[in-house]
């Protein structure tokens, strides 16, 4: 029985989605899936450009399976799951799943990705300690969303990183927000109600990973269902999906 003293959290604020472009840069794959996959769906059905930029291959992900046989599995599976939402471009930068470092390196990398493609928008993943509570968010997510952060600054530089000058990538100044899925602090959502199946689908085509997960993570359609109608209902549809919004101008 709910607490009668206790406040309903506030109604999310709608994005703004006057943008053409954006890259989102996440730790794994899957990660997109498990939440934005149906907003994006939403951007590119609006002639958005998104990209997607996989830090990791994901190959620690599934225990009965040796990393070097994941890799291509995992990878694969990403690419089939991104066409689903309208997403053609995926790159994976190869860092080793399960023990990114935040750093220099990192930064330096994920900057010139930032330079490359040029976005209004980078969205990234929960960064914060945990998602709300007791349940702890995974180390890469925390590394390479404060990564993802820092580089978007550093992106807009010319004296941070020189080398990506002279590699030809000079510095972009335009990206406006950071927007964090599934992040606790996530103040504002997007109407995902039409889309919603499509976000299923693009989870679901990480058939192998959700074989070998199992659990109530493992159930697609269950697991995007609950978080998608308790978002919703904060923003005043059926199916929602929540964002962190970092403002940088």
């Amino acid at each position: 029985m709910s607490n009668p003293t206790e406040q309903a959290p506030p109604p999310y604020l709608p994005l703004d989605e006057e943008w053409e472009s954006a890259l989102a840069i996440v730790a794994h794959p899957d990660d997109m899936e498990y939440g934005a996959a149906a907003a994006v769906a939403r951007w590119t059905g609006q002639g958005k450009r998104i990209s997607y930029l996989m830090v990791t291959s994901g190959e620690a992900g599934i225990d009965g399976m040796e990393p070097a046989q994941c890799r291509p599995i995992r990878e694969r599976e990403q690419v089939e799951s991104a066409a689903l939402v309208g997403v053609d471009t995926v790159e994976f930068l190869g860092y080793p799943d399960g023990v990114v470092e935040y750093g220099l390196p990192l930064r330096r990398d994920l900057a010139r990705a930032i330079r490359r493609h040029r976005p209004d928008i980078v969205i990234t993943t929960n960064f914060r300690d945990t998602y709300g509570g007791v349940f702890p968010n995974q180390a890469d997510h925390i590394a390479v969303g404060q990564a993802a952060l820092d580089a978007v600054r550093d992106a807009g530089n010319r004296w941070v990183f020189r080398e990506l000058t002279a590699e030809g990538h000079e510095p972009w100044n335009g990206v406006r927000e950071v927007w964090a899925a599934a992040s606790p602090d996530g103040l504002h959502a997007v109407d995902t109600t039409d889309t919603f199946a499509a976000g299923v689908a693009s989870l679901e085509a990480h058939r192998a990973y959700l074989d070998g997960l199992g659990g109530e993570m493992a159930n697609a359609a269950e697991f995007l269902e609950s978080a998608g109608r308790a978002a919703g209902t904060r923003l005043g549809t059926l199916f929602a999906a929540p964002f962190e919004v970092i403002k940088l101008r």
